[in-house]
Protein backbone atom coordinates (compact mmCIF):
# COMPACT_ATOMS: atom_id res chain seq x y z
CA UNK A 1 0.00 0.00 0.00
CA UNK A 2 2.92 2.34 0.44
CA UNK A 3 4.07 1.29 -2.39
CA UNK A 4 1.44 2.70 -4.59
CA UNK A 5 0.95 5.53 -2.44
CA UNK A 6 4.68 6.80 -3.45
CA UNK A 7 3.96 6.20 -6.78
CA UNK A 8 1.03 8.35 -7.06
CA UNK A 9 2.35 10.95 -5.13
CA UNK A 10 5.61 10.82 -7.71
CA UNK A 11 2.99 10.83 -10.60
CA UNK A 12 1.52 14.11 -8.88
CA UNK A 13 4.88 15.57 -8.64
CA UNK A 14 5.44 15.11 -12.34
CA UNK A 15 1.76 17.23 -13.49
CA UNK A 16 2.89 20.57 -14.75
CA UNK A 17 1.87 23.04 -12.04
CA UNK A 18 -1.08 25.13 -14.13
CA UNK A 19 -3.00 21.41 -14.66
CA UNK A 20 -2.95 21.14 -11.15
CA UNK A 21 -4.35 24.90 -9.95
CA UNK A 22 -6.55 24.85 -13.33
CA UNK A 23 -8.58 21.47 -12.13
CA UNK A 24 -10.79 22.92 -9.20
CA UNK A 25 -11.77 26.40 -11.68
CA UNK A 26 -15.42 26.31 -12.72
CA UNK A 27 -15.71 26.00 -16.83
CA UNK A 28 -18.40 26.75 -19.30
CA UNK A 29 -21.73 24.71 -18.56
CA UNK A 30 -20.80 23.59 -14.71
CA UNK A 31 -23.15 24.77 -12.12
CA UNK A 32 -22.24 28.06 -10.48
CA UNK A 33 -19.90 27.88 -7.67
CA UNK A 34 -22.54 28.77 -4.63
CA UNK A 35 -20.02 30.81 -2.73
CA UNK A 36 -20.48 34.11 -0.82
CA UNK A 37 -19.19 36.64 -3.40
CA UNK A 38 -18.57 39.62 -1.03
CA UNK A 39 -21.01 42.14 0.38
CA UNK A 40 -21.74 45.80 -0.23
CA UNK A 41 -21.19 48.77 1.67
CA UNK A 42 -24.15 48.00 3.70
CA UNK A 43 -22.43 44.44 4.70
CA UNK A 44 -25.09 42.52 3.37
CA UNK A 45 -23.65 39.55 2.10
CA UNK A 46 -23.81 38.56 -2.02
CA UNK A 47 -24.52 35.32 -3.29
CA UNK A 48 -25.09 34.19 -7.32
CA UNK A 49 -28.17 32.29 -5.76
CA UNK A 50 -29.86 35.31 -4.73
CA UNK A 51 -30.82 36.16 -7.99
CA UNK A 52 -32.15 33.01 -8.99
CA UNK A 53 -34.14 32.66 -12.45
CA UNK A 54 -31.83 36.00 -13.28
CA UNK A 55 -29.03 35.94 -15.83
CA UNK A 56 -26.03 36.72 -13.64
CA UNK A 57 -22.60 38.79 -15.01
CA UNK A 58 -19.86 38.52 -12.36
CA UNK A 59 -17.10 41.23 -12.85
CA UNK A 60 -13.98 40.82 -10.86
CA UNK A 61 -12.45 43.95 -10.06
CA UNK A 62 -9.86 46.19 -9.11
CA UNK A 63 -9.50 50.05 -9.00
CA UNK A 64 -5.64 50.23 -10.14
CA UNK A 65 -7.03 47.78 -13.53
CA UNK A 66 -7.27 50.02 -16.37
CA UNK A 67 -9.15 47.58 -18.41
CA UNK A 68 -11.48 47.06 -15.32
CA UNK A 69 -12.36 50.75 -15.64
CA UNK A 70 -13.34 50.63 -19.23
CA UNK A 71 -15.81 47.53 -18.58
CA UNK A 72 -17.07 48.75 -15.38
CA UNK A 73 -19.28 51.44 -16.99
CA UNK A 74 -19.95 49.01 -20.06
CA UNK A 75 -21.56 46.69 -17.49
CA UNK A 76 -23.48 49.54 -15.69
CA UNK A 77 -25.07 50.68 -18.60
CA UNK A 78 -25.87 47.09 -19.44
CA UNK A 79 -27.75 46.83 -16.20
CA UNK A 80 -29.41 50.10 -16.33
CA UNK A 81 -30.77 48.94 -19.60
CA UNK A 82 -32.04 45.47 -18.54
CA UNK A 83 -33.38 46.98 -15.56
CA UNK A 84 -35.40 49.61 -17.07
CA UNK A 85 -37.05 46.85 -19.41
CA UNK A 86 -37.06 44.69 -16.83
CA UNK A 87 -35.32 41.60 -18.78
CA UNK A 88 -33.58 39.73 -15.35
CA UNK A 89 -29.86 40.44 -15.21
CA UNK A 90 -27.85 41.07 -12.14
CA UNK A 91 -24.68 42.78 -12.61
CA UNK A 92 -22.30 41.63 -9.66
CA UNK A 93 -19.09 43.75 -9.46
CA UNK A 94 -16.79 41.95 -7.14
CA UNK A 95 -14.11 44.33 -6.14
CA UNK A 96 -10.79 42.22 -4.78
CA UNK A 97 -8.91 45.05 -3.08
CA UNK A 98 -9.40 45.56 0.78
CA UNK A 99 -12.14 47.16 2.63
CA UNK A 100 -10.83 50.32 3.57
CA UNK A 101 -10.34 51.05 -0.49
CA UNK A 102 -13.80 49.71 -1.78
CA UNK A 103 -15.19 52.33 0.82
CA UNK A 104 -13.40 55.24 -0.85
CA UNK A 105 -13.61 54.28 -4.33
CA UNK A 106 -17.57 53.05 -4.59
CA UNK A 107 -18.93 56.53 -3.52
CA UNK A 108 -16.67 58.04 -6.67
CA UNK A 109 -18.48 55.56 -8.88
CA UNK A 110 -22.17 57.58 -8.79
CA UNK A 111 -25.36 55.54 -8.22
CA UNK A 112 -25.20 52.36 -9.48
CA UNK A 113 -27.57 49.81 -10.65
CA UNK A 114 -25.04 46.55 -10.95
CA UNK A 115 -24.14 45.21 -7.51
CA UNK A 116 -20.66 46.41 -5.89
CA UNK A 117 -19.47 43.97 -3.65
CA UNK A 118 -15.88 43.58 -2.01
CA UNK A 119 -14.65 40.07 -1.05
CA UNK A 120 -13.02 39.85 1.62
CA UNK A 121 -11.67 36.43 2.18
CA UNK A 122 -11.07 35.59 -1.22
CA UNK A 123 -12.95 32.58 -1.39
CA UNK A 124 -15.02 33.29 -4.41
CA UNK A 125 -11.97 34.71 -6.49
CA UNK A 126 -10.41 30.88 -6.26
CA UNK A 127 -14.14 29.31 -6.59
CA UNK A 128 -14.64 30.84 -10.17
CA UNK A 129 -10.73 30.22 -10.86
CA UNK A 130 -9.66 34.28 -11.12
CA UNK A 131 -5.97 34.22 -11.79
CA UNK A 132 -6.13 37.88 -13.32
CA UNK A 133 -8.49 40.52 -14.12
CA UNK A 134 -10.58 41.68 -15.20
CA UNK A 135 -12.34 37.99 -14.92
CA UNK A 136 -16.13 37.97 -16.46
CA UNK A 137 -18.08 35.50 -15.81
CA UNK A 138 -21.64 34.74 -17.62
CA UNK A 139 -24.03 32.48 -16.04
CA UNK A 140 -27.46 31.70 -17.43
CA UNK A 141 -30.76 31.67 -15.65
CA UNK A 142 -30.65 27.77 -14.70
CA UNK A 143 -27.01 28.76 -12.72
CA UNK A 144 -24.86 27.36 -15.04
CA UNK A 145 -21.45 29.03 -15.95
CA UNK A 146 -22.19 29.58 -20.14
CA UNK A 147 -18.89 31.97 -20.70
CA UNK A 148 -15.93 33.05 -18.89
CA UNK A 149 -13.68 36.02 -20.14
CA UNK A 150 -10.34 36.85 -18.71
CA UNK A 151 -8.87 40.31 -19.54
CA UNK A 152 -10.76 42.81 -21.62
CA UNK A 153 -10.34 44.66 -25.06
CA UNK A 154 -12.54 46.98 -26.90
CA UNK A 155 -12.65 44.45 -29.34
CA UNK A 156 -14.68 41.86 -27.52
CA UNK A 157 -17.21 43.59 -25.93
CA UNK A 158 -19.49 43.34 -28.79
CA UNK A 159 -19.21 39.69 -28.69
CA UNK A 160 -19.84 39.80 -24.88
CA UNK A 161 -22.91 41.72 -24.61
CA UNK A 162 -24.28 39.68 -27.71
CA UNK A 163 -23.92 36.37 -25.33
CA UNK A 164 -25.75 38.12 -22.49
CA UNK A 165 -28.20 39.18 -24.85
CA UNK A 166 -28.68 35.59 -26.18
CA UNK A 167 -28.62 34.65 -22.56
CA UNK A 168 -31.62 37.19 -21.93
CA UNK A 169 -33.86 35.95 -24.80
CA UNK A 170 -33.57 32.22 -23.70
CA UNK A 171 -36.59 30.68 -22.47
CA UNK A 172 -37.10 30.31 -18.78
CA UNK A 173 -36.62 26.89 -17.52
CA UNK A 174 -39.79 25.87 -15.68
CA UNK A 175 -38.79 25.60 -11.92
CA UNK A 176 -38.20 21.69 -10.61
CA UNK A 177 -40.47 22.05 -7.26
Amino acid sequence: MKNILCRICMLLCLLPLPALVLADAPHAGDLAPDVELGSGLDGKPVRVADSNGEVVVLSFWASWCGPCRKELPQLEGLQRVADDKKLGLQVVAVNIEDRETFRKIVPKLGAMHAKLVNERNKRSAAAYGVKGIPHLVIIGRDGRIVKIHVGYGEKSIDGILGEINAQLQAPVAPSRS
